[in-house]
């Protein structure tokens, strides 16, 4: 028989009202978080009878730290039990009396005065508790302060009043928490909706939550048995050392929801300043729609004490990285209130730096020590990581480092060369590395403009993608070689072989090209900026060059047919007049057929660069008529 005991009646310290309504309607984006904060706060009460355990051995009774989730569907309540420190009558008042009052930092504040110790305790602003009030109408806290007799009861409506009342004596040492659930909340009765936001939320806690197991196929619990259903541990907290890749492998699948092994990942602890863990992966296949989700960027998972924050990928990855999976646990990163949005300073900035130098390091490591893998993460996921070139300008060279092409010696788009091999097999005499940009691995090594390279054996990269002339803008040296477009500017092929010998022949071959020269610029007019003998053409009769900072001819008809506005310019015509076009062309007397051997020089090599030509018909009808003409002579 329990008899009546008087009810104390207290005032919150603080505009209750409208603090409790912020929290509820404001603070958190999200109500699921009401579970995260209470079992992170759980976790923190074991975490400190841990502690005081330490210098008073006689709080170590009752069994092992650990939580539990209870559900009770007729009364419609949800219970958050833990056996860890509890709270006397004055801490309920002092703590859960006063909004944004928080016991974690309290006791921090006290380590500090007194000895360091590593606590992880994760409650700093102590508004999470009443992120029970989302959810709950009501919510009722009984506790025991471990070593004391005493037991209280602590309850509210969240209406601005709060009641202590003795329990009784029996209560066994910690917090229980109930919150009475408003209307429309069932969902939090469910036992696999607790499950699921225990794995997302609070599965690296460093103590077991347990609830009530399930009969197999049914609803029903197992006659009172509990179950864990959290890890309890955290593995990247653990030694390296002590790690099996079997072990990596499946937390990389449980993190990142992959069917597949990781290619490779990094696990790195940094102390000092600043304390954090991160342990990254590299994915080996790419997800169908990942080409299309650039703004979307998941897979980074931030953990403060164990405690998962957010998805953090946006902030602590630059883009170009959006394919690493993995975690990144601080003890001290700063988040706002709610523990939703993380705040940029230089911690992060910090933290940020490190993890791109470890993604960088272990993208190097692959691609050193085991090229097969690599060439098949470059296939995967090459042209992500080139927009690194153009947007992180400090560590531009050691993402150049990583670019993979094909080039004039592959028979294949997958045969790739990196910078460096490219360098280390340079011709004699040759200072720059070369490149052409195309749309499409057959445009580019099949286009004109490398024919002089190649007859010299000068070995030209081919960047066939759709995102390389965007690059390409950006790569403007490496190791001491500049990086040249083939199809843009003068190509002064006097430093790479050939004599002065070879150089006479050149002016000699122009200065009789004079004629067919000023001819071809009266015919063109100002689809041109200038007609000349080519320096880069052997077997082709035409191609078009672009000044050295134009767009590429392919990537303008990509955009008009975008509907962007493209920039205007003028090509250069180079021509061949060793040709048999061009010597038609300066050999004929009819105006009209001159005309039309002009335009078609000129409309060929658009096509050959990649360019969308004005009047498809006219182009026919040009090349039909030639072809009569020719057919008929």
């Amino acid at each position: 028989m329990s008899t009546e005991t008087p009810v104390e009646t207290h005032e919150f310290q603080a505009e209750v009202q409208q603090v409790l309504k912020l929290v509820i309607h404001s603070l958190y984006s999200n109500k699921e978080i009401f579970l995260r904060e209470l079992v992170s706060n759980a976790s923190d009460a074991c975490d400190k009878l841990r502690f005081e355990a330490l210098q008073d051995a006689s709080l170590a009774g009752g069994g092992e730290p650990a939580i539990e989730l209870r559900v009770d569907g007729e009364a419609r309540t949800l219970s958050v039990i833990d056996n860890g420190i509890g709270m006397s009558h004055d801490e309920l008042a002092a703590n859960l009396g006063t909004i944004a009052r928080s016991g974690t930092r309290e006791f921090l504040e006290r380590l500090e005065a007194g000895q360091k110790a590593d606590a992880q305790l994760i409650g700093q602003f102590g508004v999470g508790f009443y992120s029970g009030f989302i959810v709950a109408d009501r919510i009722s806290v009984t506790s025991r302060r471990a070593g004391s007799e005493e037991v209280w009861t602590w309850e509210s409506a969240g209406d601005g009043r709060f009641t202590l009342q003795q329990a009784p004596a029996d209560t066994p040492r910690g917090t229980h928490i109930t919150l009475h659930l408003r209307e429309g909340e069932d969902e939090f009765l469910q036992d696999w909706k607790l499950r699921s936001l225990v794995n997302t939320y609070s599965d690296h806690i460093g103590f077991p939550i347990r609830m009530a197991k399930r009969v197999e196929g049914d609803d029903k619990d197992a006659g009172g048995e509990l179950e864990t259903i959290n890890q309890a541990a955290a593995l990247w907290t653990r030694s390296k050392a002590d790690i099996g890749d079997d072990e990596y492998q499946a937390f990389y699948k449980h993190v990142s929801h992959d069917f597949n092994d990781a290619l490779a990942w990094t696990h790195n602890r940094v102390e000092g300043n600043q304390n954090f863990t991160s342990l990254l992966y590299l994915p080996k296949q790419a997800p169908f729609d990942f080409q299309y989700n650039r703004e979307e960027r998941k897979g980074l998972k931030l953990y403060i004490k164990r405690v998962f924050i957010m998805d953090a990928a946006e902030q602590m990855l630059p883009a170009y990285l959006r394919f690493v999976r993995g975690v990144v646990d601080s003890d001290d990163l700063p988040l706002n209130v709610s523990r939703e949005i993380l705040q940029n300073n230089r911690q992060v900035e910090r933290i940020r730096g490190a993890l791109v130098k470890r993604s960088l390091d272990l993208l190097e490591k692959l691609a050193r020590e085991e090229a097969e893998k690599y060439t098949g993460f470059w296939n995967e996921y090459g042209s992500v990581l080139k927009e690194g070139v153009a947007e992180d300008a400090s560590n531009r060279e050691r993402v150049m480092k990583l670019l993979r092409f094909p080039s004039t010696r592959s028979d294949t788009a997958d045969q790739l060369v990196s910078l460096d091999e490219y360098i280390a097999r340079m011709a004699a005499g040759q200072e720059s590395i070369y490149y052409l940009t195309a749309d499409g691995f057959n445009a580019a090594r099949n286009n004109p403009q490398l024919e002089a390279l190649k007859a010299r054996g000068i070995e030209v990269l081919l960047m066939h993608e759709r995102i390389d002339e965007w690059v390409a803008g950006y790569l403007s040296e490496y190791e001491g070689k500049r990086l040249r477009n083939v199809a843009k500017g003068e190509l002064d092929l006097d430093t790479l072989g050939g004599g002065e010998e070879d150089k006479a022949k050149r002016e000699e071959s122009a200065k009789a090209a004079e004629g067919v020269v000023a001819r071809l610029k009266g015919i063109l007019g100002e689809n041109v900026r200038e007609v000349r003998v080519s320096e880069r053409l052997t077997e082709s009769p035409s191609c078009l060059v672009l000044e050295e900072y134009d767009m590429a001819l392919h990537m303008q008809r990509l955009l008009k047919a975008a509907g962007q506005e493209v920039p205007g310019g003028q090509p250069v015509l180079e021509i061949n007049p060793a040709h048999p076009l061009v010597q038609r062309l300066d050999g004929e007397a009819d105006e009209a057929a001159a005309a039309d051997l002009g335009q078609l020089l000129f409309e060929q090599a658009q096509l050959a660069a990649g360019g969308q030509l004005d009047d498809p018909a006219a182009f026919i009808a040009r090349t039909n008529r030639l072809l009569s003409g020719g057919a008929s002579a």
